[in-house]
Order: structure tokens, then C-alpha cells, then sequence
């Protein structure tokens, strides 16, 4: 079995989407959502965990992580005090809402979802319909506690 390297986990089926919710006090929060296949799942949870991230219930905790941003788009997540990154494997274009949300708080959420969290055929739906069937599943995850979510530093969105 030849050694994972940073190309490889590049390569790996990863969905990664950008929201932007309203906040009870404040400007609006700036959301990552994070989804990676079965063969990086427990990597990523490992890292996600070493880096303070907890099972998404209540308000997210301060984390270690980073996102960093580089021409209005997210180039990378970052874990564990620098030592481990996540890089998209396409594009990830942030919207002038969501950049205008990281750099007022500098800070965004992330959540990190388990494998097939996104419905098959998500995209084919109406935006209404998509929402929807993405929130239902969401949810049932989140209620079984395996989704987890924690505060990250925002860099790169001047």
C-alpha cells in the first residue's frame, strides 16, 4: 500500500459550501461546511477534535483552526496548530456576503459533516427543494452527534 500524501488527500471526494446566517447580536456568521469521503472522515475528525472542535450542540467552540483565503476563494482549512490542511479539491468561490461576514468578525464557523451527508441529487433540485432536503439531513446527523463544529480564524479576506 503506497503512503497517502498531500496530492492524494487532495483528490479525495470532498464537498465544501460556504453559508452565511444571521446572528443574534452582531454582523452576520460566516460558515464552512465540510464534507470529506469515508477514507479521510476519521483523519479529519481526529484533527478537527485536536484542534478544540466539539459535536455540534449549542454555540461552537474557539478552535486552533484557520481558513485562509486567497482571491476570494477558500484555499485552505487548517488544524491542529498548523499541522494538518485541508485543501479543496475544486474551486471553493467565496461570495462578497460571506467575505464581508469573515472580516467583520474574523472568525467563521466551521462544521464538519459525516460521509453522505449531502443527499444524492442535491443539485438537481430547486433551490427550495435543496434546502430543504439538505437541512432534513443535516439535522439527522446533527441529532445522532456526528456532526461537529467549531470558531476558526479567517486570513487572507482584506
Amino acid at each position: 500500500m503506497a503512503d497517502e500524501t498531500d496530492d492524494d488527500r487532495n483528490q479525495a471526494p470532498m464537498v465544501w459550501a460556504l453559508a452565511v446566517r444571521e446572528a443574534e447580536q452582531g454582523p452576520p456568521v460566516a460558515e464552512l461546511i465540510v464534507e470529506v469521503g469515508a477514507e479521510l472522515h476519521t483523519e479529519l475528525v481526529e484533527a478537527a477534535v485536536d484542534s478544540g472542535f466539539t459535536v455540534a450542540a449549542g454555540e461552537p467552540p474557539q478552535t486552533t483552526g484557520t481558513i485562509e483565503v486567497t482571491d476570494d476563494r477558500v484555499a485552505r482549512l487548517t488544524l491542529v496548530g498548523g499541522r494538518q490542511r485541508w485543501e479543496p479539491g475544486s474551486r471553493v468561490e467565496a461570495t462578497p456576503g460571506w467575505l464581508a461576514a469573515a472580516e467583520a468578525r474574523g472568525i467563521a464557523v466551521v462544521v464538519i459533516l459525516p460521509p453522505q451527508t449531502w443527499p444524492p441529487g442535491l443539485v438537481e433540485l430547486a433551490t427550495g427543494a435543496r434546502l430543504d432536503a439538505f437541512t432534513r439531513s443535516l439535522e439527522r446527523e446533527r441529532t445522532a452527534g456526528r456532526v461537529l463544529h467549531g470558531t476558526v480564524l479567517v486570513q487572507g479576506t482584506a
